[in-house]
Formats: C-alpha cells, sequence, structure tokens
C-alpha cells in the first residue's frame, strides 16, 4: 500500500470520516481476516473477529498514533489481540459449562419428588426474596442464567452466586422430606 493512501487513511480515521472504514476494510480486510485465522482456525468466528476488529479500530481511531506504529501494525495488534480475546472466552465459557457439568450445586438430590406435593412454591417464600427471585426465574419462568441476569438487570456473576445460596437454602428446608421419601421408596 502506498504512503499516501495510507496517510489519507490515517487522516479520515482521526477525523471520524466513514470513508476510513470502507477504505481500510478494502485494503486491509484480506490481510487482517488471514491473521484473525491463523489465531482462531475457525471461518465463522475470523469473520466475527474480523467485524469486532473494525469497529475497536473505528472506537479507537484517535488513540492511533503514526509516530509509535505503522498503521498496518496497528490494525494487526487489534485483531489479533481480539482473535486471542475470542480464544480465551470460548475456553472460559467451556469450562464454565464443565464445571456446571460436574457440580453438585445445581443437583437437590430430589429426582422423582413431586414439587407439587411438597409445596415448593410455599416454600420458596421461607427464603431471602433475593435468592427467591433468582429461583422463580430459573426454575419456574425458564430463564437461562444470562436471560434472568437482562431480566432482573443483575450481574451474572451475582445471578449464580444467589442460586447457589438459594438451593442450599432450599435443601435446608427440604433435608427431611426428601430423606422420608427416600425411606418409603426403600420400604415400597
Amino acid at each position: 500500500m502506498s504512503t499516501l493512501l495510507e496517510n489519507h487513511i490515517v487522516e479520515l480515521l482521526q477525523e471520524r470520516n466513514e470513508k476510513a472504514i470502507s477504505l481500510l476494510y478494502e485494503n486491509y480486510s484480506d490481510t487482517l481476516y488471514g491473521v484473525a485465522f491463523k489465531v482462531v482456525k475457525d471461518e465463522a468466528i475470523a469473520q466475527d473477529v474480523l467485524q469486532e476488529s473494525f469497529v475497536k479500530i473505528w472506537k479507537k481511531a484517535d488513540t492511533y498514533d503514526p509516530k509509535k506504529a505503522k498503521l498496518f501494525t496497528w490494525l494487526f495488534r487489534i485483531t489479533r489481540n481480539t482473535a486471542i480475546d475470542k480464544l480465551r472466552s470460548a475456553k472460559k465459557k467451556t469450562e464454565k459449562e464443565i464445571q456446571i457439568d460436574v457440580s453438585d450445586v445445581y443437583k437437590l438430590g430430589i429426582d422423582g419428588v413431586d414439587p407439587d406435593c411438597i409445596d415448593m412454591k410455599e416454600n420458596l417464600d421461607k427464603i431471602d426474596l433475593k435468592y427467591k427471585t433468582v429461583l422463580e426465574a430459573l426454575f419456574f419462568e425458564g430463564m437461562t442464567q444470562q436471560e434472568a441476569s437482562d431480566e432482573l438487570d443483575i450481574p451474572l456473576g451475582t445471578i449464580k452466586s444467589r442460586l447457589k445460596i438459594g438451593l442450599r437454602e432450599l435443601r435446608k428446608i427440604y433435608v427431611e422430606p426428601i430423606i422420608l421419601l427416600i425411606l418409603i421408596h426403600l420400604i415400597s
């Protein structure tokens, strides 16, 4: 790419002129896609990374300093870092899913117990409102944890904590009935 064109793009970026993005895309998208693909090794994810990178480039346009790096170097770093962040995010998500699968936090141990027979909703009233609200959203309204977080305007981490504590509180309420049901099941 000519220095003249690069300087023109930089000027447009600093002026927040949208033409800069189309020129960047026209002249750098294939190469930046290659950078993203090399890191993530998946075409669809690389496309997402490319799109996210262009959004970041636009938002950070005023931080680019031609004295510190060439335009391509700056673009390369943003794209590469976005790709790495995408991989880390996917890895964390996978690790969390694995933890949920092996965790006993989400398993009350009451398989086969009919909630209507043990007045689940009535017993929910016995626990703190903040835990009750989360449990109702997740179990009675069928929301995912993320949906409950969005709907209740509570951070996802807080949803997870309240779920864990709420289940622990319910476990205390149901210990005797569960033991009784197990004994009845064993006798019959």
